[in-house]
């Protein structure tokens, strides 16, 4: 089973199916997730203004294409979630949305990262830059400060940057980050991080890499570095 029905929702944790009450979340929006709603709702009526051609065509697409279920298996998308999918990170990324199908060309995963968080610097470098980074965008989510006895908390990362053309050059990202999640300090020391590639021309996304850090205080001046 998947999905949810009559206020249950079936769900899966460790290789484990089971079912639990169904969550309908709470009426308080944040801006962040007032936009994405708005890209959706426009691409939602967008998608109804399409001809029949235009739909054939991303319906055709879509059988090559795949998706995930709630519990983690690999689904069938259709061309409407398809045409949704594809345009919201074109819109993203500043683009205009596209009524007919691009040609997808695939996207590499970013390299691993080097995260430095001490004191007043914060800094996210990826260690190996794309051969070809023209229309990339590089997405950073980061969640925010976690206690040490904290393992592992990815899902609670969300976007704090998007990088045009990224490079291997050291990004500072402390600004975005205390912007979104609050300075990082003793009490919550870990931060984890989710980060991909977004092609701006045709809303492919890459695989999501994972990644974590913890703050520390500056060196107090002239003490051991």
């Amino acid at each position: 089973m998947s999905g949810s029905a009559k206020g249950v929702t079936a769900a899966k944790m460790k290789s484990r199916k089971y079912i639990r009450n169904r969550g309908y979340g709470g009426s308080v929006r944040t801006a962040d997730q007032a936009k994405v709603k708005g890209v959706f709702k426009r691409l939602t009526t967008m998608w109804k203004t399409l001809t029949s051609a235009q739909i054939l065509a991303w319906n055709k697409l879509a059988l090559s294409q795949e998706g995930r279920s709630v519990l983690g298996s690999k689904a069938k998308i259709s061309g409407s979630n398809l045409f949704t999918r594809l345009n919201y990170w074109i819109v993203a990324c500043g683009g205009q949305p596209v009524v007919n199908p691009p040609e997808l060309a695939g996207i590499e995963n970013p390299s691993s990262a080097t995260i430095v968080c001490q004191g007043e610097t914060f800094t996210f470098k990826l260690d190996q830059a794309l051969a070809d980074n023209g229309g990339i965008y590089l997405v950073i989510e980061a969640s925010e400060g976690q206690s040490n006895g904290v393992s592992r908390a990815h899902s609670k990362a969300s976007a704090i940057k998007m990088v045009e053309e990224p490079d291997a050059t050291a990004i500072d990202i402390r600004a975005d980050y205390v912007a979104k999640n609050g300075a990082p300090n003793e009490a919550a020391p870990k931060i984890f991080f989710r980060y991909y590639f977004v092609n701006s021309s045709t809303g492919e996304k890459s695989g999501t890499m994972l990644a974590e850090t913890k703050w520390a205080a500056a060196a107090a001046a002239g003490g051991e570095p």
